[in-house]
């Protein structure tokens, strides 16, 4: 049956199966991704049925295995790696934004890199000390990467479908807190585009703007709004880098406020970009500046306090009514 109600983390599954089934340049790497099945099991029953030459367990060494990517995707390879938990990548940053991102570009443009890079990130879980941040904005700062986040399940199959199709690096963060959510998927359906934007509720007085595991704090956020009479639009960007600045735009042309939400530091982070552009290109429009709610500039806090650190549904209330006070 096409359409199915899966959790984000098994249609992650479903889609890595996909992709051994389809191309045998496929491969899947990573620490306990074969007999393990991943920590969260998102790989689990793949290596059984494809073999340990197609999931491969690999040493703890995240340089070593993004190393590795890069030297099978020059001879025609398509890898799938995983980085266990998000604090657990920057031994491999390097690899990441000094070769990784730089091939195509070095070369160019006659190497292309078609690496996934997996990154379970975000917080909600009650993990310890790195294994619950968000490092999206400092792989978006360099050119040469995509940057993507799904908040559904459909969009985790179809994204990561596209992910390893691309010709380019691609850094695949998967919102941990969310893996356990059910959403339909339809595998026999025509995605949009990887990078494109998606309106997932309409609204006339505010937008709000976010990815990955935010989404839904979003969604709840304007549904609680409306009980208070406010019309609130949300945006799911689903990608970081490139960043779909037209749709955002046509949404703030019609709301005239707009509020970025994002898990990772306000400071420094993602929805600065966007508040910079979209006052560039909105300012004629806008009622009021452009807001952002998000975690502070700290390092992530131990799990009994997270809650307190991880913007949840009263915050970004406040930044609605703040927004439409002005």
């Amino acid at each position: 049956m096409a359409v199915q109600k899966l959790p984000l983390a098994k249609a992650i599954n479903e889609s890595l199966r996909t992709a051994l089934d389809t191309d045998p340049k496929v491969l899947i790497m990573g620490e306990d991704v074969g007999k393990l099945g991943g920590v969260f099991r998102v790989t689990d029953g793949l290596q059984k049925d494809f073999g340990e030459e197609r999931v491969i367990d690999t040493p703890l060494a995240e340089s070593g295995i993004v190393g590795t990517a890069i030297g099978l995707a020059l001879r025609g390879y398509r890898p799938v790696v995983e980085i266990q938990f998000d604090g657990f990548v920057f031994p491999a940053y390097d690899q990441i934004v000094t070769q990784l991102a730089k091939m195509h570009a070095r070369s160019l443009g006659k190497i292309k890199m078609p690496v996934v890079i997996r990154i379970p990130y975000g917080g909600g879980i009650g993990a310890v000390e790195h294994h619950s941040e968000s490092p999206e904005a400092l792989f978006a700062h360099v050119a040469g990467l995509k940057i993507v986040s799904p908040s559904n399940s459909s969009d985790a199959y179809w994204m990561m479908q596209q992910a390893i199709q691309s010709d380019d690096p691609v850094i695949f963060f998967e919102p941990k807190r969310r893996y356990w959510d059910k959403s339909e998927v339809d595998t026999e359906a025509i995605p949009g585009p990887l990078h494109k934007a998606r309106v997932v509720r309409e609204g006339a007085d505010l937008t709000l703007a976010a990815y990955g595991p935010m989404v839904k704090v979003c969604v709840e956020a304007a549904a609680a709004a409306a009980e208070e009479g406010k019309s609130v639009e949300v945006v799911d960007l689903r990608s970081m880098s490139p960043i779909d600045f037209d749709t955002i735009q046509t949404s703030v042309e019609k709301t005239r406020h707009l509020v970025v939400v994002h898990e990772a530091p306000v400071f420094y982070g993602s929805g600065a970009e966007i508040a910079a552009r979209i006052t560039e290109r909105c300012f004629y429009h806008l009622e009021a500046p452009v807001l952002r709610v998000g975690g502070f500039h700290a390092p992530y806090p131990p799990a009994r306090l997270e809650e307190e650190y991880l913007p949840g549904l009263d915050r970004v209330l406040d930044a609605v009514d703040r927004s439409l006070a002005y």
